[in-house]
């Protein structure tokens, strides 16, 4: 099991494929095993880098506060330990948090940008209904399986949902095989509650992608659009029918409009 030493951690990770570095950050509360059904098709084409943010999976889970610009950090120290001078960066839900610190205060290092159901955080980014806030803290009080189980509900569509239970008996599963400590779970929360970039988006300067789905009931898909609009030149794709998860629901649309925006043209 790899590690490397950041700071003041011990961060697990993953190489898979040659290529063009990508790195791919996972959200709140879930660590690498998150992109099973993007690294197999990534690794084909870029050297595909995933980790456990600090406070999840096998990386070290330090008492809080944490703050996203020190888990931008962490992504830094993490591609200077591997020998990365610069890399293309995508991060999902919290990690499309982390991902935004990180190509504002580490502009050299950050080649393309790709920003997955995600906002700009504070006080102007679109909540989630209040019926989905008040499941969202339902979730509280819950044993580690029941909370894994009624996350899907918010995470993934309807549809899907109904359509596919053997799928998300696998990412049950897999969450399952990965628990995260209540105060590292916590640890993280507060430093997502805490971001706000509102005010720096329009200083990005990678070429950016921003991509959800319009089912996004945790992150409503007008958090895209709103922060394409703030980012200079960045492309907005919406996917049709998507939940948050919207890379493991339609991980071949998902996939293939990540390809394309790392294989076009600068």
């Amino acid at each position: 099991m790899p590690k490397t030493r950041v700071d003041d951690i011990e961060l697990y990770y993953e190489i898979h494929g040659r290529g063009e570095p990508l790195v791919l950050i996972a959200g709140l509360g879930v660590g690498s095993w998150v992109w099973f059904k993007q690294v197999p098709t990534l690794a084909e084409k870029f050297q595909t880098i995933v980790f456990d943010n600090r406070g999840a999976g096998r990386s070290d889970k330090p008492a809080g506060p944490y703050t996203i610009a020190r888990m931008a950090d962490d992504v830094a120290g993490l591609l200077r330990a591997l020998g990365v001078e610069r890399a293309h960066v995508l991060g999902a839900s919290m990690g499309g948090f982390i991902a935004q610190e990180l190509a504002l205060s580490h502009p050299r290092m950050t080649r393309r940008l790709i920003l997955a159901c995600t906002s700009f955080g504070g006080r102007h980014h679109v909540p989630p209904s209040q019926e989905v806030l008040q499941a969202m803290g339902s979730l509280d009080g819950l044993n580690t399986e029941e909370r894994a189980r009624q996350h899907i509900h918010l995470a993934f569509s309807s549809s899907y949902i109904r359509e596919h239970p053997e799928e998300l008996e696998r990412a049950i599963q897999l969450r399952l095989a990965n628990p995260i400590p209540e105060h590292a779970y916590l640890s993280q929360l507060q430093a997502a509650i805490g971001f706000d970039a509102e005010a720096r988006v329009s200083s990005i300067q990678a070429p950016t992608l921003v991509i959800t789905g319009d089912q996004d009931m945790m992150v409503p898909a007008e958090n895209s659009r709103r922060l394409a609009a703030r980012i200079p030149g960045a492309r907005l794709v919406i996917i049709e029918g998507a939940g948050h998860s919207v890379f493991i629901e339609r991980a071949d649309a998902f996939n293939r409009a990540v390809i394309e925006f790392l294989e076009a043209a600068d």
